[in-house]
């Protein structure tokens, strides 16, 4: 929580106690917590201070916890033993030779603006949002931690608008806390975390009973407190507390971002046709929730000014019964995301965003071939599948193949380096110079030796 006026009590000339003046607390960014900000620094370049682009390079990255089934989603096999291909059928879409699933035919009737993966390999195959929030395997860890693509972008580019973050993440909380997880900053430190607007995160965007003429006197007081020496901060963290202290002060002195999550002022029809949704958690009640608010609410942070906004859908782990069959979890979850999927891609292209905002769909991993006996599929990291719409990407195909029982990639095998060597293109961010400085001031390439996929950007 964030306090500019602390209690009546001893203290100084004007009554106020230096502890309850300087608490400034969460703030619902990446979960950090900050009691003791000592000086403001804003550090966007005067010479783009307040000025928003018309149009800024976004993307929305959706996690689907768990892993999806790909065989069954976008990457049906009819020929394929009875064992193997389950219970739907393919259907056709608006581009001639591509088939998807029956429960999706809203996308199959805007295939056109879609790009499907259907070999996507390297998987780790953890239970975690981590690869697909930083294109690395887990176990290659440095000091301080790999950051996500949020954190990086916030790094390199910065804030579209002061009084919007960069990077927000819409995860909600969820027992399994790996699929929760909304991108960590890594070495990067709290200065580049995700801003998570939960309902915690709402309440410190309020000025409590303090006008905004005093709150400016505050902050300008506070700039001059304390006296720590920052050219003996080695470790860079002064500064980071710094950044995030300005970011808290221009999320509180504006309303930007107040009301770019507030959903009550969309249009009802629009959020109709979102599909709306639920908080509860789906599926058996570990994961998120199939709430097609978070995908409007995306939108609606971009369109403010957010570079980079993740977030969790849904349930995906279905190993079966006593939960459902993969099947039965399907007919849940696949009509659910082609109605909120296709909204927003649709939404975006009305809003003239889609051009500029890439839009990603996958998973940690794959679903595996052979239905077990108690009709689910089970984890499969030898090969997955994914979905990209906007960006400016090249859309209408699909990359890749598997072999005939969704097995293993068959050709065209593509990395989670490379989805997001492409996403970094999108983001005008070139993969091949863009470098940050790690906890031992050394040079960290973004993504390490791959390329953006040439299907998609050439």
């Amino acid at each position: 929580m964030l306090t500019i006026v602390g209690p009546r009590q001893n203290g100084f000339c004007d009554r106020l106690d230096r502890r309850s003046f300087l608490q400034i607390g969460g703030l619902a960014l990446g979960g950090a917590s900050l009691s003791l900000p000592q000086l403001l620094r804003a550090e966007q370049a005067a010479d783009t201070a307040g000025q928003q682009p018309s149009r800024h390079k976004a993307v929305i990255n959706i996690f689907l916890s768990g892993g999806p089934p790909h065989q069954d989603l976008v990457d049906l096999k009819p020929d394929a033993p009875s064992e193997i291909r389950g219970e739907f059928l393919p259907v056709a879409t608006n581009v001639p030779g591509i088939q998807i699933c029956e429960l999706l035919p809203k996308l199959a009737a805007m295939t056109d603006k879609l790009a499907i993966i259907r070999s996507l390999v390297g998987s780790d195959g953890r239970h975690a949002s981590f690869q697909c929030q930083t294109g690395r395997r887990f176990a290659n860890q440095i000091a301080g931690g790999w950051p996500s693509m949020g954190s990086h972008v916030s790094k390199l580019q910065g804030s579209v608008d002061p009084a919007v973050p960069p990077f927000v993440g819409l995860a909600p909380k969820m027992i399994t806390s790996t699929w929760a997880d909304p991108g960590q900053p890594g070495f990067l430190g709290p200065s580049h975390a995700p801003f998570l607007p939960n309902a915690e995160g709402k309440k410190d965007m309020v000025l409590n009973g303090v006008d905004s003429d005093r709150f400016g006197t505050r902050k300008s007081l506070l700039k001059n407190f304390d006296t720590l020496r920052r050219d003996v901060d080695a470790s860079g963290m002064l500064r980071g507390m710094d950044k995030f202290t300005e970011q808290a002060f221009g999320i509180l002195t504006s309303s930007k971002l107040a009301e770019a999550i507030d959903l009550e002022r969309e249009d009802p029809k629009l959020r109709d046709r979102y599909g709306r949704g639920s908080e509860k958690p789906a599926g058996y009640g570990d994961a998120g929730p199939l709430n097609n608010d978070y995908l409007l609410l995306a939108r609606r942070l971009v369109e403010a000014g957010v570079r980079v906004v993740t977030l969790a859908y849904g349930r995906w782990d279905w190993h079966g019964m006593p939960h459902g069959t993969n099947f039965s979890n399907a007919r849940e979850h696949f009509p659910m995301l082609d109605i909120g999927l296709s909204a927003l891609i649709e939404d975006l292209e009305r809003r003239d965003l889609l051009d500029t905002t890439t839009v990603l769909v996958w998973g940690e991993f794959g679903r595996t071939p052979k239905i077990n006996p108690v009709g689910g599929r089970d984890h499969w990291p030898e090969v997955a599948c994914a979905m990209l719409a906007g960006g400016g990407l090249r859309t209408g195909q699909v990359i890749g193949s598997t072999k005939r029982n969704a097995e293993h990639a068959k050709d065209r095998p593509v990395t989670f380096q490379e989805v997001f060597a492409t996403l970094y293109h999108s983001l005008g961010i070139d993969v091949n110079t863009a470098t940050i400085n790690d906890l031992a001031g050394r040079p960290q390439y973004v993504i390490d030796g791959v390329q953006p996929i040439r299907e998609l950007v050439s």
